[in-house]
């Protein structure tokens, strides 16, 4: 019973390893420059802008309409600006 338990946590243990060594390919990172055309049919992901008072690089991962991945890096200003 032992060894039957001993060969199910090494067999979670080889498919976590797996799991953890397989990359999945990630899209080049473009710049965005004002009037760069963008095809987003949707939003995947947007980086958080952290609180702070200037402009920092943000990104957004976006599929186009035809299914393609991209993942677009720009600036934007941060939020730590208050007008109290």
């Amino acid at each position: 019973m032992k060894n039957l338990l001993a060969l199910i946590l090494a067999s979670f243990a080889t498919l976590a390893v797996a799991g953890e060594t397989s990359t999945v390919q990630q899209p080049p990172v473009e710049q965005y420059s004002y009037g760069t055309k963008l095809d987003i049919a949707r939003v995947i992901s947007l980086s958080t802008v952290p609180d702070v008072c200037e402009v920092v690089p943000a990104t957004m991962t976006y599929e186009d309409s035809q299914g393609q991945r991209h993942t677009i890096e720009y600036q934007a200003m941060g939020d730590g600006c208050s007008t109290h």
